[in-house]
């Protein structure tokens, strides 16, 4: 499943030369898998909620072409189902003008619990990702 969302390049997201700075890329990223999460049916704050968390253990990005002030990009998020440790991301920025691609990347996130051990994915997220509607927060936490 690949999942779109759109932003703006507001004015704080430039540099001097009126491009947008390469670190608001990563922030784009996070905009995608956060939404990508949404359009399934759970928020990052309910996987927390549940005990988990997804820090980041590898990033990467790849800049095509700069994105400017007051544009509308797109973000273009979907899972590599080829991981088997944790979940990885993967990530395409268009301009949505004309649909040029800008940047591409990744984030390889481990799942951790609430005292900060290495789990695997839980069920609920399992599911989720295998089309699985997520089961009420009553779900036990490890």
């Amino acid at each position: 499943m690949t999942h779109r969302t759109e932003t703006r390049v507001i004015y704080g997201d430039t540099d001097r030369m009126g491009q947008a700075y390469y670190g608001n890329y990563f922030r784009w990223f996070e905009i995608g898998r956060s939404e990508f999460f949404r359009a399934l049916g759970l928020t990052c704050r309910e996987i927390e909620e549940r005990g988990f968390f997804l820090p980041v253990a590898e990033c990467g990005a790849r800049y095509h072409a700069p994105a400017r002030y007051d544009e509308v990009l797109i973000i273009e998020t979907d899972l590599d189902e080829t991981v088997r440790g944790g979940i990885r991301f993967r990530y395409r920025i268009l301009r949505k003008e004309s649909l040029e691609l800008l940047a591409e990347g990744f984030t390889h996130h481990a799942f951790v619990d609430a005292s900060g051990r290495v789990v695997r994915p839980p069920a609920f997220i399992r599911g989720l990702l295998a089309g699985i509607p997520a089961p009420s927060p009553t779900e036990p936490r490890p």
